[in-house]
């Protein structure tokens, strides 16, 4: 019996083309001989060869993204923490140093605190609401600073256009993780950004069900760094996932715009309910940076608010049980509405007297507004926090 290759059958001809970005998972692509593969990988043409390597998908994603950032050339990567990792260790080396925001997400806090050290990268924390603060925490060896426009979880608002400036003026790479605000309130690289990060699971891809981050930097050789590093150590990004990311995006515009209207109206009735301490929100004009907040974020506020009640654990325990509905979950930016515990969640490794310095207590909440009505969302809070006043 003759043998024949099990070779792909071609895709049919036809004279139009698929609305929507078809589902490419193929690990594998063939060349037709080694030069041609060669004239790939030393960029004559375009294509693929390993889906580690790239794939169509995750560049749909990433142009997309790009295009939402004022970017060129992001890389789309298999979580928002692959992302952070491939800017700090894809272009840092030992004997550097890089600063971070005191309140940086937990597990980039992490990284810095145990992961670079022990590869000879030193790291310092600075209050990235104070740009002297920042300017005193610079070392000769400093060669990134790495913060959130908004921290989570107090909302604080950085003075991004001061620590850009000094950054610009020291030589030193600073990189922005934007998954908080998002670009549809703050473009960092407009405001001098160097590097910019999202974790793509959150509100851009917006639905609970993808792991995705996408990293982007305005030097072509930084970019080939972290794609280097990222491709070398495996933050491959799923097709599928890419793909229900792509879909998700798509209405980012609208949710976002949805949440953030529903946000500020949850942050005032907040702020009139029995039992409440204090609410942050951007806009609000009891915020302590509001000021900072109208310049950078435009007058914006996002779908992300934060407040604290009256008690300790038996209230913040009776608060999320009685608030039925809303999603107790340590996430944030899907289409529902989930509220987070910092102190058992996020922040849980610091001390009670760290988590008390940053104004992080048991009654703390931080909720990142869904699509649901207004004022179904406040009925809901209310009967949690009557059913905290029981506890």
């Amino acid at each position: 019996m003759k043998k024949t290759l099990m070779r792909p059958v071609g895709l049919p001809e036809s004279a139009s083309h698929p609305v929507a970005t078809p589902l490419m998972p193929s690990v594998v692509y063939a060349s037709d001989t080694p030069d041609a593969l060669d004239a790939q990988y030393e960029g004559r043409v375009a294509g693929y060869t390993y889906a580690r390597e790239g794939h169509p998908n995750a560049d749909v994603l990433a142009r997309r993204i790009d295009a939402l950032e004022g970017a060129e050339g992001g890389i789309v990567t298999g979580s928002g923490m692959a992302a952070v990792t491939a800017a700090l260790m894809g272009l840092l080396r030992a004997g550097d140093h890089v600063l971070g925001g005191d309140q940086l997400y937990g597990r980039s806090l992490r990284l810095m605190r145990d992961d670079l050290p022990r590869l000879g990268i030193a790291t310092s924390l600075a209050d990235p609401t104070d740009v002297d603060a920042v300017a005193a925490a610079l070392r000769p060896e400093t060669r990134m600073v790495l913060i959130e426009v908004v921290s989570n979880p107090t909302l604080r608002i950085a003075d991004l256009d001061g620590i850009a400036a000094l950054c610009a003026e020291r030589g030193i790479l600073l990189a922005v993780d934007n998954t908080f605000t998002t670009p549809a309130a703050i473009r960092p690289m407009e405001r001098g950004a160097d590097i910019v990060i999202q974790s793509v699971t959150k509100l851009l891809a917006g639905h609970s069900d993808v792991t995705l981050g996408w990293v982007a930097a305005r030097s072509p050789e930084d970019r080939k760094r972290m794609y280097d590093f990222a491709v070398t150590t495996g933050m491959t990004a799923s097709p599928f996932d890419c793909w229900l990311a792509e879909r998700g995006l798509m209405t980012f515009g609208l949710r976002f715009a949805q949440a953030q209207a529903t946000a500020e109206r949850l942050a005032a009735r907040l702020a009139d309910m029995p039992g409440v301490r204090r609410v942050l929100y951007p806009t609000r004009e009891d915020h302590p940076d509001r000021a900072r907040a109208q310049a950078v974020l435009r007058g914006q506020g996002g779908n992300m608010l934060s407040f604290e009640i009256e008690g300790g654990r038996a209230a913040a325990n009776a608060f999320a049980a009685g608030a039925a509905g809303v999603a107790f979950a340590p996430t944030l930016g899907d289409v529902g509405t989930t509220l987070s515990h910092p102190a058992s969640s996020s922040h849980r490794g610091l001390t009670s007297e760290a988590r008390a310095a940053i104004g992080v207590t048991e009654g703390f909440f931080r909720v990142s507004v869904g699509l649901e009505d207004a004022d179904a969302l406040a009925a809901t809070f209310e009967a949690g926090l009557a059913a905290a006043r029981g506890a």
